[in-house]
């Protein structure tokens, strides 16, 4: 009796702390929605303001919709973010502002591409013929910072800061040896010499094929950032090169006496300037509004009849639903579908940043461009990356824009099917036997090497695959197949090389793509729509809660190693044959 009364008790403890936990969750879930019905209310921004960027925070394709922001589990990084159209809304709203009297920005490591900082950039080039300031400050500037800095008409450093000046570099890991000491064996299928995707699983470094293409497209994109510094700062181009390949910015001074700052100021003596600049006296405090809040004021002007639908296409290509950071063919290819019907929308945009993934997802969304097209007008924008499958959906649009350090190309497939024979059998002692009714019944089995007739048989289909992928980009750029398979094979391209050779029709921002589709549409007076819809915060945090969790204790257990670790737990999840960039490529 004393047991049961030990249990019971026990029990009932048990319950009511279970209770009182799940009422905490629930009642912060609560609150932090209704919180979040707020965040959506106009922002009153005072006279004499000073708008603050803070882009060390993520600049994403939306902004995101996330109540559990503050939530380091629930809400992901518990960091803010901006979405690239917001962000380039509200500092073309602050040119005519009245209100906004300067741009105070301050940056030390952005977070995100290189595509997307010029797009930033050339947005504050823009406010800047209005006649209004832009004030830059940090203590560091990494390369990237210093890039969206370097447009500023004062760039102010730290006394005792750092600026990060010293050259592009990209780097690889491979996986080989590691697979090895485990006893897997990562059998590669594919078609194209440029299709390293499947490189580290198989080598130890870099193929000459794959340094050559890194090389170029890293020499591009290393082009561009010192042409834009050059024009910015009136350095020249040669002299930017020099300073980086000899290393010369060592102590905060270097960095003024090669012109690469104006000065090297405390954050006290920054905010006395800001008063200036904004019209306040030396007693009153500088006045500022975060672009985050201000582009909370941001309004969709034009007729609602006529309308330019701009389809965001974002993450890997993955079949089903997806997410907001993935490609999810079903939702994607609805959304376009949906914009088709709209007889209100008379273009369409597709803006794309991926790497590519499942190619039978890619052709599903293709199919749908396809068909729009023949309606109205569909313009591709490419992001930092839009590069195989990536390039797949968006190749029959009628014309594709792209910034010179945009990622493309990569036309290339590969299947990559793992042989974990000698972890299982020689390592663990695990052994396989079975009856099969044909000769190929057991294709694709993980537990043996695959036969001479399976690698015929899946190289035929990969070969098939590739036809078909060269024959829909030579049918949407109006070239020979043949033509397209000489500069396909995988190879990876910028921006200004694909405009040159034919895989897009011209260098422009995210807004040069929508007003084209608008022109091609014969319209004027027009209303940007957004497809597709956002998904719920709160069904995706029913949906996701789980990953979210082990996503977080992942990463405080891995640290900086969670990248890697990310993206082998790509490979091995995936299925089926794949279009996508090489592999895990960082540029620093």
């Amino acid at each position: 009796m004393k047991e049961f009364f030990k249990f019971m008790f026990a029990s009932i403890l048990g319950f009511f702390i279970s209770l009182i936990l799940v009422g905490v969750v629930v009642f912060a879930i609560a609150a932090v929605a209704i919180s979040s019905i707020d965040s959506d209310k106009k922002v009153e921004v005072g006279k004499n303001s000073v708008l603050y960027l803070n882009l060390d925070q993520a600049i994403t394709e939306r902004t995101p919709k996330n109540p559990f922001e503050g939530l380091p589990i629930l809400g992901g990084e518990g960091k803010s973010g901006i979405g690239l159209g917001d962000f380039i809304k509200a500092v073309e709203r602050a040119k005519t502002d009245e209100n906004i009297k300067c741009i105070y920005l301050n940056v030390s490591s952005p977070n995100a591409g290189m595509a997307t900082l010029r797009e930033v950039r050339n947005a504050l080039i823009d406010f800047k013929k209005s006649g209004k300031k832009i004030l830059a400050y940090s203590e560091v500037y990494s390369q990237g910072a210093y890039y969206l800095a370097s447009v500023a008409d004062k760039v102010y450093l730290n006394p005792e800061g750092d600026l990060e000046f010293k050259g592009f570099n990209s780097q690889l890991t491979f996986f080989k040896g590691t697979l090895e000491k485990l006893g897997i064996e990562a059998q590669v299928i594919r078609v194209g010499n440029y299709k390293s995707a499947v490189e580290p699983f198989i080598l130890d470094k870099m193929s000459d094929y794959n340094r050559k293409q890194v090389t170029a497209y890293l020499n591009g994109l290393y082009n561009t950032f010192l042409g834009d510094i050059s024009a910015s700062r009136h350095v020249q181009k040669d002299s930017l090169y020099n300073i980086a390949d000899k290393f010369k910015i060592r102590a905060p001074q270097d960095a003024v006496n090669y012109k690469l700052v104006d000065g090297l100021e405390y954050k006290d003596q920054v905010l006395e300037e800001l008063k200036k600049l904004s019209g306040r006296t030396k007693e009153e405090n500088v006045k500022s509004i975060t672009i985050n809040d201000y582009a909370k004021n941001n309004t969709s002007k034009g007729s609602e009849k006529n309308e330019v639908a701009i389809i965001y296409a974002n993450g890997d290509i993955v079949g089903g639903e997806g997410s907001d950071q993935q490609i999810g063919s079903e939702r994607i290819s609805r959304a376009i579908r949906k914009a088709r019907l709209d007889d209100d929308i008379k273009a369409i945009v597709l803006r794309v940043n991926s790497g590519g993934g499942s190619v039978l997802a890619s052709d599903v969304i293709w199919r749908e461009v396809v068909l729009a097209k023949k309606e109205k007008p569909v313009v591709a924008s490419f992001g930092d990356v839009a590069a195989s499958g990536g390039y797949y959906i968006a190749c029959a649009a009628d014309s594709i824009f792209v910034q010179p350090n945009t990622i493309t190309g990569s036309i290339g497939v590969f299947g990559i099917i793992p042989n974990f024979q000698n972890l299982l059998t020689n390592k663990l002692g695990v052994t396989f036997d079975g009856v099969k009714t044909g000769e190929y019944a057991d294709i694709m089995s993980v537990n043996r090497p695959m036969t001479a007739g399976e690698h015929f048989i899946i190289q035929s289909q990969l070969n098939r695959v590739y036809a078909g992928f060269v024959k829909r980009v030579a049918d949407g750029r109006k070239k020979s197949k043949g033509y397209i398979d000489s500069i396909g094979g995988g190879h990876v391209w910028i921006g200004t090389d694909a405009v040159q050779i034919g895989l897009a029709d011209r260098i422009g921002s995210f807004n040069d793509a929508i007003v084209a589709a608008a022109k091609k549409a014969k319209t004027k007076d027009y209303k940007v729509v957004e497809y597709p819809e956002v998904i719920d915060p709160l069904k995706s945090l029913i949906s996701e809660g789980t990953d979210r969790i082990k996503t977080y204790y992942t990463k405080q257990e891995l640290g900086e190693n969670y990248s890697m670790y990310k993206e082998m737990k790509k490979v091995l999840g995936m299925t089926g044959i794949q279009a996508r960039m090489p592999f895990a490529v960082e540029v620093k």
